[in-house]
C-alpha cells in the first residue's frame, strides 16, 4: 500500500495547488479557509489552509474513508517589503518547484530548484511514517519565503 499511497500523493499534489493554485478550491468546510481536493478510486486528498501571504494548513489522505497520511505546514512570505505582484511571482515559482515533488520525498518540492531571480531549497528528515522539514525560497539578497512541515502515517 505504501507505493500506491506515494503515487497517489504525488498525483494529488501535482493536480491541486502545484497546478492551479487557489483556483482548484472546492467549497471550504471551514470558514475563512481554502480547500483543495483530489480523488482517485478509494483515495481522497484534502488540503485545507488559512491565509495567503502567511498561512497554515494541513494535507490529509484518506483511503476507504479513513485518514492514512497527513502533513501540517506553516509559513509564508518573510519580508514585509514584497508587494502583491512579487508575492504572485514568488508563489508561481513555488508551484513550479512543487510540481517536481519526488517519490523519495513526497512532501513538498525537490531538494533544490533555480530559476532567476529565485532559488528553492527543501530539506527533510524521516520517511513516510514520520517526517519533518523546511523549504525556503531566496532571491539575490536573502530568504523571501520559508515553510516548515511535519507529518506521517496515521491510524496504523
Amino acid at each position: 500500500m505504501i507505493s500506491t499511497l506515494v503515487e497517489f500523493i504525488l498525483e494529488a499534489k501535482r493536480r491541486t495547488y502545484a497546478a492551479q493554485g487557489d483556483d482548484a478550491s472546492v467549497e471550504p468546510a471551514l470558514p475563512g479557509s481554502q480547500q483543495l481536493e483530489y480523488q482517485r478510486g478509494e483515495y481522497v486528498y484534502r488540503d485545507v489552509y488559512f491565509g495567503m501571504r502567511r498561512f497554515v494548513g494541513q494535507e490529509t489522505v484518506y483511503h476507504a474513508g479513513l485518514p492514512v497520511w497527513s502533513m501540517a505546514y506553516g509559513g509564508g512570505v518573510e519580508r514585509p517589503d514584497i508587494n502583491s505582484d512579487q508575492v504572485r511571482s514568488l508563489y508561481a515559482f513555488l508551484r513550479e518547484a512543487m510540481r517536481q515533488v519526488s517519490s523519495q520525498r513526497p512532501y513538498r518540492g525537490p531538494t533544490s530548484h533555480h530559476r532567476p531571480p529565485y532559488t528553492y531549497s527543501c530539506a527533510s528528515t524521516g520517511a513516510m511514517a514520520a517526517f519533518w522539514g523546511e523549504e525556503a525560497i531566496s532571491d539575490a539578497s536573502d530568504i523571501v519565503y520559508r515553510l516548515r512541515f511535519a507529518g506521517g502515517r496515521v491510524n496504523e
